[in-house]
């Protein structure tokens, strides 16, 4: 994967965070889930968009089990991660979750990539066989030369996730704040514990992608996880509650796979190859 640079990286996520119009303050480049701002004209919204409309690798796609590619020289997701102090944040398309460097890493291709924050969008953004689920966890990680890798997590509704549980009081905290919070104010949320987020990395499907809200970054290594996750509609809803209009509904449609092999990596099935 080709290294675009630390400035294109301090600029592609300073736009994740902050380049919407706040509905509060009404500056800004905007850019939303509907209408004339909708992620079909994200292309043509600024010239710093324009990889929206223009890239060949963007995300998100649909997964086809079969389709995929056993590639028994990939290697296991090493994610470690350290129960450390977290902020929240109201991004206005999404609610994210920030880390200092001390969070820790994952190793992707043998290189170490820092846990940088992690939001959520509703429903899922990838499909698996055409199925779209309840709700999508993005854990975005970067190196300090400038590239980026994505933990996705698929949740279904079903039973409490424990993640959840433990900042469900600073959700509803941060939908009370409105528009303090829209203006990116982050909302100290104390020691949050990851090891529930560690799990589930047995199967995984690996492609080269983007990000997938403006400027759309192409070179994103992503990594979804095989097994689905639940949470309750409650909590669904709770995570939502603080976005307003259409933005409660943050996910962007399905791209062009255009030519993209997608890898399987199977714990199982290495083993038995190993055997």
């Amino acid at each position: 994967m080709a290294t675009f640079g630390r400035s294109a990286i301090l600029v592609a996520l300073l736009y994740m965070c902050f380049v919407v119009t706040h509905a509060c303050d009404g500056t800004g480049v905007r850019f939303g889930y509907s209408g004339r701002t909708g992620p079909e004209h994200w292309g043509s919204l600024s010239p710093n968009f324009t990889v929206c409309s223009k890239g060949i690798y963007q995300s998100p796609i649909d997964i086809v089990r079969d389709g995929a590619l056993h590639n028994p020289g990939m290697e296991p997701l090493e994610r470690d991660y350290t129960s450390t102090n977290a902020s929240m944040v109201d991004n206005v398309f999404n609610i994210a979750l920030r880390y200092n460097d001390t969070v820790g890493t994952v190793k992707v291709d043998g290189k170490k990539y820092k846990l940088k924050q992690l939001h959520w969008h509703s429903p899922s953004e990838h499909t698996i066989n055409g199925q779209r689920f309840a709700v999508e966890l993005h854990m975005v990680h970067s190196t300090d030369d400038g590239d980026i890798t994505v933990v996705s997590i698929l949740y279904r509704y079903g039973k409490p996730d424990p993640f959840l549980h433990q900042i469900k009081d600073k959700l509803a905290e941060l939908s009370a704040e409105g528009c303090k919070a829209e203006k990116g104010d982050p909302l100290p949320v104390g020691v949050v514990n990851m090891r529930e987020l560690m799990q589930g990395a047995h199967r995984y499907f690996r492609y080269v992608g983007s990000l997938t809200a403006p400027p759309c970054t192409e070179n994103v290594i992503w990594n979804i996880l095989g097994e689905i996750k639940e949470m309750t509609k409650e909590q669904a809803a709770t995570l939502m509650a603080p976005l307003k209009g259409s933005y409660k509904h943050n996910y962007r449609p399905l791209q062009s796979l255009n030519g993209r092999a997608v890898q399987l990596y199977d714990r199982s099935r290495n083993v038995q190859n190993v055997l």
